[in-house]
Formats: C-alpha cells, structure tokens, sequence
C-alpha cells in the first residue's frame, strides 16, 4: 500500500526541477524520493489547488512563483487527486485510486476498518470499491466488470499497511521540508505546514538554516 498523487503534467514547468512521469499516472510518496521525485509530487499537489480562492482571500500575487503557489497556500480544505494505491506482489493485481478519490480522506480507510461498509473512489476510468465483508477486506478494481481482478487480504494485515502508508507520508514530509530551502526559499513553513495539514499530519520541523 503506497500513497500515491496523480500528475497532470504540464508541457514544459520551470518552477524547479520535475522527473518525468507518465500523464495522468502517479508519483508515490514516501521517504526514498529523489529531489526532482518530490518535487513532482509537490508540483502535482499544488496544480489540484491551483484555482482562485471564493471569499475573502488575498489577491493572486503577480510573480510566478508566488502565483503558483496561491492556492496551496489559501484554499481550505486543499485536494490532491490520488490515494492509497494497493499492489498485490503474489498475483500483480493493482488496486488504484479513482477519480472521486483524494489522498486527503486516506484516513477512511481506518473507517472502513472499524466500522465496516465500503467505500468507492469514482468512474473514471474505473470504478474502485473497497468493502469489509467479515475479517477480510475486499478490493475490487473495476466494479464496472463482471469479471473485474480482486485483492482481498485480512483486516489485521491492512491495519499494517495503512501504519506503514501512514509512514510513507510522514517521511515525504522531511523529504519536502528538506526539499523547501532550495525551490521556494520564501515560503519554507509555509508550504510545509499546508503539505502537513492535506495530509492531516503533524508538520516535521523545518531545517536549520544556514
């Protein structure tokens, strides 16, 4: 179980460096990145937030940078379309993110967990559905096919792996606050803190300056 953000990669972006990821696939987080993979996965978060803020909010700045960085640093709640994306190694079935789904409600999966039901993540392009039947949770790829590929595992085992994609993102948290110093030098705490609050994690202290 990875978390994992979706990249709408633009024709050419020139805020920082980026690595090369298929359109419309994903970038996993976690604390093994390089510096160009974290900053794919910055890049494709804000780009989910890259909208005008409704009410009273302060005005788009005019620099580049600062622009891009707006609704991060405004919009609340934020989205990051994306998710836990689920490999079975045994059989290599993947279980990924929908359209509806966002890396922000990956908690409901701890829902799932303790109170049972189901949940959906979108139809486009498929129709993922996660639901408890019993000990064991069911993962269907595509809800949309009679014969869409399953991965079903214990209840216990994915109490394991939510802990360790809960991990995952507390390590790409260092890794962007690492990352910070270089690429938006003026805003460190800031874009660190609102990486920290979509994730609805604590945010990792920031590094000493030089």
């Amino acid at each position: 179980m990875q978390p994992v953000v979706e990249i709408v990669a633009p024709d050419a972006f020139g805020l920082w460096p980026v690595a090369e990821v298929e359109r419309f696939g994903f970038q996993s987080l976690s604390g093994k990145l390089s510096p160009a993979e974290v900053g794919t996965a910055v890049m494709g978060i804000i780009r989910c937030n890259d909208t005008e803020p409704d009410g009273d909010h302060p005005p788009r700045p005019t620099d580049p940078l600062s622009s891009f960085l707006h609704g991060l640093l405004t919009l609340d709640p934020l989205f990051a379309a994306g998710g836990l994306r689920v490999s079975d190694t045994s059989t290599g079935v993947t279980f990924l993110p929908g359209c509806c789904d966002g890396l922000e409600d990956w908690r409901d999966w701890h829902r799932l967990i303790n109170d049972g039901g189901s949940l959906w993540f979108g139809h486009d392009p498929m129709s993922p559905l996660a639901e408890r039947i019993g000990d064991t949770v069911r993962l269907t790829v595509d809800t949309c096919r009679h014969d869409s590929p399953l991965i079903e595992l214990p209840v216990t085992e994915l109490v394991h792996l939510l802990a360790d994609a809960e991990r995952d993102l507390a390590d790409f948290l260092t890794l962007a606050a690492d990352w910070a110093p270089a690429h938006v030098p003026d805003h460190i705490d800031s874009v660190t803190a609102a990486l920290a609050r979509l994730f609805g994690l604590p945010a990792p202290a920031s590094p000493p300056k030089a």
